[in-house]
């Protein structure tokens, strides 16, 4: 049975909220591209395969200072393409630092292809975050 591109998002908000801080790269196509055009200056905006995002994206994630509490998905829009919607979601976490509770919009453009993501290009409020870590 083929994953849908609105299970798959359903997939990953459920793995945000697992409080695990390692990812796994099990929904990661092994040539999956993960885009973030707004991302902090500094930062990468392009990573091209599971290994080159997880090589990146595991140390930080170790030493974010946030506890996801929520992801609550806004609108999910279809595209002509049916593997790929876009999904205009927000964000709470909890500083484990601070203990304020602080809420970030995203809007993220994901595609899957053979039950994996081929494709995630998300679309962050940088400032937001910087602030809530602030």
């Amino acid at each position: 049975m083929q994953t849908t591109p609105r299970e798959m998002f359903q997939r990953i908000q459920q793995r945000l909220l697992s409080q695990s801080t390692a990812l796994t790269g099990d929904d990661l196509a092994d040539d999956v591209i993960v885009e973030t055009p707004f991302a902090a200056p500094g930062r990468p905006t392009r990573f091209e395969g599971k290994g080159q995002f997880l090589e990146f994206a595991n140390p930080g994630r170790a030493a974010f200072p946030v506890r996801f509490d929520g992801c609550r998905a806004i609108a999910i829009h279809d595209t002509k393409d049916p593997n790929t919607i876009i999904v205009e979601y927000e964000l709470t976490g909890t500083s484990t630092e601070t203990n304020r509770q602080s809420t970030a919009a995203f809007i993220v453009v994901l595609t899957v292809r053979d039950g994996k993501v081929v494709l995630w290009r998300e679309y962050q409020n940088t400032l937001a975050i910087m602030q809530a870590l602030a």
